[in-house]
């Protein structure tokens, strides 16, 4: 498909959450927009597949979207116009341990607190204000610069955001299982747990547990993008897909450029004009550990010990707080974790379109070294098979993906790494350079819009929404 027209006001490049983010805003904006997509489905990370049998649907990469219906930028576009529709489990996650216990978190904070027992007290005092203040914390939080509008709520949440996941956990809780709980949430980070810091994953994936849910997309996270892309076209944006772009002379003229890739493929791309001094800053650019993901159709739910795991929709797998530190530490050291730390989803519990009737699917992955290809199937389920016996025999399919081969599907993910780059204190806010407008290249009227930037990896479109802000 070629272009509708000669000059645009402004071209996108790449069409995951964060491109079209951008595309819409700029849609608002400018009045022809093109965004251009290598593939042939929209969406970026955000999409589904028939990755084992046909009737089931799996998502490729993202899978539950606290941050996504959380978003500020989300939220307005009403999306439910174009067929989105959310699936919330009331326990957005439980975390099992191998002697067939659980400790979880509820919708309800209340009812996750008593269910922690000696430690629910300290666990709702830490989290009350963040869940009843969620809407102005993440607004705070997720932007460029945080500036807070309310002081004193920041300084509440940097007084325990700054503390490593290791250090909160020993000050707030006693039981060893709380303490797991919290390390699996802050493990999302990929990032040493006893790094500066890395609390602040943990309580933020908690808050929005409680304030908003870990929902799933109903039929699959493709829908979300699908939604979005309606979303652009009804404004008057113009999308073509299967399109790749290596160099400048690839896209029409336009005033302005987007690009939804990270610092990698933009040194890379053709014809920028950028300058010596910015493609050495992006060079110096860090990623993070990359992933190995796993996509199972099964002939009945999960069998898991804990009871409470089969009501929720999505399981932490790590029986101790020093098991997780240690599978995130040997990954960012470059080694393989013999016993890795996992994250699985059943989607299919709450979402009967998901799969045949009668059957089910689940979604899960663990961390790896950046540009791994070890196989590490066996491994991901010999440790689920600690916790649910005899998950093994109902795998009727199943498909897998190394941390190579989910670049190669994506080149957004380099070595594996989901996030978009490393996202420690160093990284978090000056990405993909340091910079007070970290969108805006060495050209005046090019602009990188990826996960690569502020306010980083999710699903929030919050990336390309505040690059294109540079519009005016």
């Amino acid at each position: 498909m070629a272009p509708n027209k000669q000059h645009y006001d402004a071209v996108v490049v790449g069409g995951g959450p964060n491109g079209l983010a951008a595309a819409i805003t700029l849609s608002k904006r400018l009045p022809s927009v093109l965004l251009m997509e290598a593939k042939e489905t929209i969406g970026g990370g955000c999409r589904s597949a028939e990755l084992t049998l046909p009737g089931f649907v799996h998502d490729v990469c993202s899978t539950a979207h606290p941050l996504a219906i959380a978003s500020p930028f989300f939220k307005p576009l009403e999306l439910s116009r174009y067929g989105l529709s959310w699936i919330n489990p009331e326990i957005p996650l439980a975390h099992p341990f191998e002697d067939g216990s659980a400790v979880f978190l509820h919708r309800s904070l209340d009812i996750t607190a008593d269910a922690l027992g000696r430690d629910g007290r300290a666990y709702k005092d830490l989290l009350t204000p963040f869940v009843e203040a969620h809407e102005k914390l993440l607004s705070d939080i997720l932007r460029p610069i945080p500036f807070p509008s309310d002081p004193l709520l920041m300084a509440k949440f940097a007084l325990w955001a700054l503390y490593s996941a290791q250090g909160l956990g020993e000050k707030k809780f006693v039981s060893h299982q709380t303490r797991t709980l919290f390390a699996g949430l802050a493990a999302h980070a990929m990032i040493p747990l006893h790094e500066p810091a890395t609390a602040a994953f943990g309580i933020i994936l908690s808050t929005l547990a409680h304030a908003v849910g870990w929902p799933f997309v109903k039929g699959g996270s493709q829908e979300l993008s699908n939604a979005l892309a309606c979303c652009f076209q009804d404004g008057g944006g113009e999308i073509i897909m299967g399109k790749p772009v290596h160099s400048l002379e690839d896209l029409p003229p336009a005033s302005y450029y987007y690009y939804d890739v990270t610092p990698r493929q933009l040194f890379n791309i053709r014809g920028l004009g950028l300058s010596e001094h910015y493609r050495q800053r992006l060079i110096k650019f860090r990623y993070g550990p990359g992933v190995y993901k796993m996509d199972w159709a099964l002939r009945e739910p999960i069998p898991w010990k804990a009871d409470i795991c089969r009501k929720a929709g999505t399981v932490h797998l790590g029986n101790s707080y020093e098991e997780i530190a240690t599978s995130v530490r040997c990954v960012n050291k470059g080694d393989i974790s013999l016993s890795p730390y996992v994250m699985l989803a059943q989607q299919s519990l709450f979402d009967p379109s998901r799969s045949p009737e009668g059957k089910h699917t689940a979604w899960g992955y663990c961390h790896v070294p950046n540009g791994s290809d070890v196989d590490m199937a066996d491994l991901i389920e010999n440790k689920i098979e600690r916790y649910a016996p005899g998950f093994r025999e109902i795998i009727l399919a199943r498909n897998a993906m190394s941390a190579k081969a989910m670049e190669t599907y994506n080149p957004n993910y380099v070595g594996g790494d989901i996030n978009g780059g490393k996202q420690d204190i160093f990284q978090l806010y000056t990405r993909p350079i340091a910079s007070l407008n970290p969108y805006q290249t060495s050209q005046h009227n090019i602009f990188i819009c990826s996960s690569s930037t502020p306010p980083g990896g999710g699903v929030h479109g919050l990336c390309g929404y505040y690059a294109a802000r540079n519009v005016s």
